[in-house]
């Protein structure tokens, strides 16, 4: 399989405080490979890295090589806008804005210049059906996204992710403020998608790591300790602090 991101030797600042101390990291295309680790341990932030999140914060200062289809994302020719709709982005808290589904869906293909209704329409129901909440939005296309239960607004905010056919979709902690069944369904979601699209999902839960990505990579305190096939990590570690990490020994 191609590599479709590529990170080298990436340190990050706030400030003076370095909070990424050199991360290189591969990413697969069309696998879906979590990024674990005890909170505070770089896994969001060097997440951010990857679609240039981290610019708008202050006193921040990046080094290092982040590739994306092997172009340098932070180099002075990179479109960030271009950037964004290839590397997508969902959050840890359902963040669908406040008008009806369909229009946050059509959101980002209006920012793109699109402006045939037809073919608006049709990304709109696909990209709900990929999403798997083209049942419960069907009839209610106009009612507000944030009218919807949590687990229905993620998922709406996954199909606005996806409406731009994104090749990339980061996904920071997706399911952590949604009650099991909906996590679930978010899950399962995701497993069926990730055949289509390649996802790079930070994650507190180790379950669920185990349960729906290719490859996993263990940070720990702005480190990458360890790195591979997430059946692999997870039944035969190569480091003895990831097998007490996964033991649940501390974090």
């Amino acid at each position: 399989m191609e590599n479709i991101i590529t990170s080298k030797d990436v340190h990050l600042s706030y400030g003076n405080v370095e909070a990424l101390h050199g991360i290189s990291l591969d990413f697969e295309e069309k696998e879906l490979t979590a990024l674990i680790g005890p909170s505070g341990c770089g896994k969001s932030t060097f997440l951010r890295c990857l679609n240039r999140m981290n610019d708008d914060i202050p006193n921040i200062h990046i080094s290092g090589e982040i590739k994306f289809e092997n172009k340098n994302i932070y180099g002075p020719k990179m479109d960030l806008v271009e950037l964004r709709k290839d590397v997508g982005m969902v959050f840890q808290q359902p963040s669908p804005f406040p008008f009806s589904v369909y229009d946050n869906i059509a959101y980002g293909l209006r920012i793109a210049g699109i402006k045939d209704k037809e073919l608006i329409d049709q990304r709109v129901e696909e990209s709900l059906k990929q999403a798997a909440i083209w049942k419960e939005t069907k009839d209610n296309l106009d009612r507000n996204a944030q009218a919807f239960s949590g687990g229905q607004q993620q998922r709406i905010c996954i199909a606005r992710a996806l409406a731009v056919r994104p090749k990339v979709v980061l996904l920071d902690e997706p399911t952590s403020a949604l009650d099991p069944i909906s996590s679930s369904e978010i899950e399962e979601t995701l497993l069926e998608l990730k055949h289509d699209f390649t996802f790079i999902m930070v994650t507190h839960n180790l379950q669920q790591a185990s349960r729906i990505s290719d490859y996993t990579a263990f940070l720990m305190s702005g480190d990458l300790i360890e790195y591979g096939k997430t059946s692999d990590m997870f039944m035969n570690p190569r480091k003895q602090i990831t097998s007490d990490y996964l033991n649940g020994r501390f974090g």
